[in-house]
């Protein structure tokens, strides 16, 4: 299944926030495949974030992370950098961005 997801990073941290990115821990890049991600890709526009995610299942996925240490790390690292985070509770299932049109 395919996730489209929208968050914000801060003005201020984006440089911070790419260099974040470019440094995710093998131990968490390992828990998201184990979770059932195949590909997660970022784009930035500004400050806006847009992620498309190639997954098993999504619920699956927040389920398994939500309480995962280094997840949990990572997490609290972002929430410093991000104005609109990912939400990693059961609620955040609903968080995907809505299909308006596919060709």
């Amino acid at each position: 299944m395919r996730i489209a997801l929208h968050t914000r990073v801060r003005a201020e941290h984006i440089t911070a926030y790419e260099t974040a990115h470019r440094e995710v821990p093998a131990e968490l890049a390992a828990a998201i495949r184990s979770a059932g991600v195949t590909s997660w890709t970022i784009w930035r526009s500004g400050e806006h974030l847009f992620h498309l995610l190639e997954c098993e299942d999504y619920a699956r996925l927040l389920a398994e992370l939500e309480h995962l240490p280094v997840n949990i790390a990572w997490q609290t690292r972002m929430e410093k950098l991000l104005d609109v985070v990912h939400d990693y509770s059961p609620e955040g299932t609903s968080a995907g961005l809505p299909v308006v049109w596919n060709l």
